[in-house]
Parts: C-alpha cells; structure tokens; sequence
C-alpha cells in the first residue's frame, strides 16, 4: 500500500518552509536550516524567521556540504528532546554539526513506531505485524493509529570493532540496524524487547547513539564500528539471520576503514545480502531513501527483486506539514512483513 505518513511528535514541529529552507523546533529551541526540497514561498514574513531563530545555518560558500552555524546568546550546542509512543521513552541528545545536521531525523519517528510495535509482537511469539504499519502516524486519511502497551529489555552493552557475542534474551527477535547513526531506530526495537545489532562507520556516532541509550533508560545494545557492506557480507559467510532489518543508507559515504559507499553502485548487493540474513518467516525490512530522485517506488522494485514478494507491505514518502499547511516531502520509506 503506497501512503504518505506524518508522525506524531510533540516535541518536533515544522514551523514553516520555503524558499530552499525550513524553519523547525526541536524540544524548546528553534533552528533555521537549508531544504533543497522546499521550493514554495515562506508563510511567514522574513523578519519573523529572524525573530524566532535560536541558531540559524549558513553554508560554505567553498563547501557546500559544510558550513556553520550562527547561534543567538544564550543557545546551547547541545540539548535534548524527547519521544514517546505506547511504552516506547525516548531521549535523544541533540548537537549542531557541520553537515547541518542534529542528530535526529524526526521524520522518522513514523518507522519507530512500526519498529515497535512489530518488535513486540515478534518478541511474545507472534508472527508478522500486519495492521500496524502506520500505527502512532497520521496517515492520508487523517486517522491516529492505536498505540501500544510498554515493554523494554535489559542486559549488557558495549563498542567493538567487530560483533561481540551472540547471548540475547531467550526468544528476543534479533534485529540488524544497518547505518544505524545516532539510534532512533534501534533505541526502538530494544524497548520492544529485541536484541539489536547497530552498525556504523563513524565511531562517534555510536558513541552518540550509546549516549542516547543511556538517557533513554535502556541497555544491551550490541554495537559494530564497521562498513555495513563488509560487515553483512561476512554475516552471510557466517550464516546468521535476524527478524528484522532496517536500513537508512547514505547517497555517499565512507566506511572505518575508508570503504567508499555509492548508494546506486551498492544497494543491489547490500539488498541481496539482507535477503540471505531475514528470516523467510516472521520478519520485517525496513528501507529509508534520503537520495534526491530515488522513489519508494524505485525502493520497493529493487527490495523485491531481492527479497521476493512479501506479506504485507508499505511504501511512501515521510513528510511534516508546517503551521501553513505545505506538506514537506523529507524522506522516501519501503517496509514489509513477512
């Protein structure tokens, strides 16, 4: 089923957009950032984008992947901001990065959700999660999906170069985070109960993600400083499986050891490879696309050459609306059960 899905997220608002930028709260602070996507007039008026503005990013005009931010007195550089859903407690620290970034992609809280809830029900023994793939989201017909009850899991946790250890809970599905960044999604899945596996290249990006872990009341995350493409070719030599796997892959990027990653030279055989690690029954995909010009559609084609048809499946865009009413497109998304 193709849909268009906005969370529900109090502590997150889109407060306008247009003119290549978009003006967002995140907790109590205001922050000013590009959006290639927002190519519409603004709502408000210049001065009030000014007025509201606790920091407010400028790009390298040598670099325009990098730039800098300019903060008002009195504006942290770090902070957090919270998400809750069901059971599911959330905090997430929050940082202004060169990259424009802050660490959370609030978009996103609408796979959370569905990480959740799909994790709960594989971890007391039920099969797939049809019926709540939108759940805690405010699909195209308006209606709020129902939450569900709290659940969360405990145990050990720690960074290794490689996977450390494979001792999770008895019946705990086992769940694999594939360029997992700062954590939402697997912070998801562990309160739900799963042993995760979250993998990424950047060391200080786990060690952020671990962070969050820790504000979030939760433990036993199983942490993997690696390049997802070399670190689930040698899971299929091995011939582990999980229940679910999430993958958000970047257009570009590099892996710990300088492994140059190309979203469209690469994604057929990273699919592939998950193909061979998912369980053939009572199991979920999770793919997000943030390449300009990649559709859900493109996504669902490529995963199912892969995968084969599945289930039950969802495919669409993430978007927020702001006080104006303009739908703001700022993610692709492709997910199934089986």
């Amino acid at each position: 089923m193709q849909e268009l899905l906005t969370p529900d997220f109090g502590d997150y608002e889109l407060i306008d957009s247009g003119g290549f930028e978009k003006l967002e709260r995140f907790g109590g602070r205001v922050l000013r950032r590009p959006e290639p996507q927002a190519v519409w007039r603004p709502t408000l008026p210049e001065e009030e984008w000014r007025r509201l503005a606790d920091a407010s990013f400028r790009r390298d005009a040598r670099n325009d992947e990098r730039g800098e931010w300019r903060l008002r007195p009195g504006m942290p550089e770090r902070w957090t901001m919270k998400y809750a859903y069901g059971g599911l407690r959330l905090a997430m620290r929050l940082g202004l990065t060169s990259f424009k970034h802050v660490g959370i992609f609030p978009e996103q809280a609408a796979n959370w959700t569905f990480i959740y809830d799909t994790c709960r029900r594989l971890a007391v023994g039920g099969g797939g999660a049809e019926g709540s793939a939108a759940a805690g989201t405010r699909g195209t017909d308006g209606e709020r999906r129902p939450a569900a009850d709290a659940g969360a899991g405990r145990g050990r946790s720690r960074i290794a170069a490689d996977e450390v250890g494979r001792d999770g809970s008895a019946g705990a599905p086992r769940v694999l985070n594939l360029f997992a960044y700062t954590g939402g999604a697997t912070l998801a899945a562990r309160a739900a109960g799963a042993d995760v596996t979250h993998v990424d290249s950047v060391r200080q990006v786990v060690t952020w993600a671990r962070e969050n872990m820790e504000a979030s009341g939760l433990e036993g995350v199983r942490w993997i400083v690696e390049d997802a493409l070399k670190f689930v070719r040698r899971e299929v030599r091995r011939g582990n499986r999980y229940r679910g796997i999430i993958l958000d892959p970047p257009a570009y990027g590099r892996g710990a050891d300088g492994e140059k990653w190309v979203l469209e030279e690469n994604i057929r055989e990273m699919l592939e490879c998950c193909a061979q690690l998912l369980e053939p029954q009572g199991a979920f995909l999770v793919l997000n696309l943030y390449s300009m010009g990649l559709s859900s559609t493109l996504a669902r084609t490529a995963v199912r050459q892969a995968f084969g048809a599945p289930a039950s499946e969802q495919w669409g865009e993430l978007c927020f609306a702001d006080r104006g009413g303009k739908q703001l497109p700022l993610g692709t998304y492709y997910r199934f059960t089986r």
